[in-house]
């Protein structure tokens, strides 16, 4: 639930960029703020009660997520994203996720947040939200490398990977015991040290989130000519 932040009288609250801009990131994950709609300074400041500097730098904030895109005389929109856009974004994930994990399985430790968030999944009702936990878990992953560069590029994916979630019935695609399942077979591997098991599992995990999204935005969507996925090949 959004916080107010206004005077009754409409004065300016002190309000640091990223106070507003976290509340509006929620608002567009969670479609109160939909697919195509604009997101003007001139509105997050009156919204908000602060100035159009604030209103400015907290909407740069979410274009950096890749949550809001500019464009040219027109502000910045929530994106549509396209079939191309979620194959790239998944590939690349896949990708980055895969390196990560190879590397935490080669130490043989789990990090503890993400055993957390595996069991809020596991013990959710299949009703409940549970992109939080389940994006939670991979960044739990990824950030125990200490690696700012590889935990940038992740955090680079993971907006828009809110963004495809966001925009679909995720509890129609998906169960949260299901994903917990998928997530705890990568954890068995990494505490086996299975380098090669735990990136293997983690691409498949990725792989098959992709293609069902890909099939319920292919069944939503005219069809159009784009890039198809790369294929998964067993070694």
């Amino acid at each position: 639930m959004s916080l107010p932040l206004a005077t009754s009288s409409g004065a300016e609250i002190s309000r640091a960029p990223a106070e507003v801009a976290q509340v509006l990131r929620a608002d567009v994950v969670s479609v109160r703020i939909g697919p195509g709609e604009a997101v003007t300074e001139a509105a997050v400041a009156s919204r908000f009660g602060v100035s159009r500097s604030t209103a400015r730098l907290a909407i740069d904030q979410l274009v950096g997520a890749g949550l809001l895109r500019r464009e040219a005389n027109r502000g910045a929109r929530v994106p549509i994203l396209s079939r191309a856009d979620i194959v790239d974004l998944y590939d690349n994930r896949a990708l980055v996720e895969a390196a990560a994990l190879r590397a935490l399985a080669e130490r043989g430790s789990v990090p503890p947040d993400a055993v957390r968030h595996n069991r809020s999944l596991a013990t959710a009702p299949d009703s409940a939200p549970f992109a939080a936990d389940d994006i939670a878990f991979h960044r739990a992953l990824v950030a125990s490398q200490s690696s700012p560069r590889l935990t940038r590029m992740h955090e680079s994916l993971l907006g828009e990977i809110e963004l495809c979630i966001g925009q679909v019935d995720a509890n129609a695609l998906w169960r949260p015991a299901d994903i917990a399942r998928q997530h705890a077979h990568v954890l068995d591997a990494v505490v086996a040290a299975d380098a090669d098991l735990a990136a293997r599992l983690v691409r498949e995990h990725i792989v098959t989130s992709r293609d069902r999204l890909l099939e319920h935005v292919d069944a939503a969507r005219p069809t159009t000519s784009t890039p198809r996925p790369h294929q998964e090949t067993q070694r």
